[in-house]
């Protein structure tokens, strides 16, 4: 059985260390999100947060400030409801 995020605390520092982007304005998103939710995000949250990090700084900032939607790999319905949540961070 595969260790769940939560439980390794390697996954959650590379996690932390990933969401350490090159525009301030994501970084600051990223981090304010994980230091009020890391500890209560769910393995599919996570799996969504990492998919995000796949994405170029500014694809992540057009869809953190909701000028663009989700598309190919990361319009999932886990990405569309982790987005909603950052929005609001």
């Amino acid at each position: 059985m595969t260790e769940r995020h939560q439980e390794d605390p390697a996954k959650r520092a590379r996690l932390r260390w990933r969401a350490r982007r090159g525009l301030l304005e994501n970084d600051l998103i990223l981090t304010r999100y994980l230091d009020a939710n890391e500890a209560q995000m769910s393995d599919e949250e996570v799996d969504a947060f990492s998919r995000l990090m796949d994405l170029s700084d500014i694809d992540l900032m057009d869809l953190l400030l909701a000028r663009k939607e989700p598309e190919a790999a990361v319009d999932l319905p886990q990405v569309h409801a982790l987005l909603k949540k950052l929005r609001t961070a």
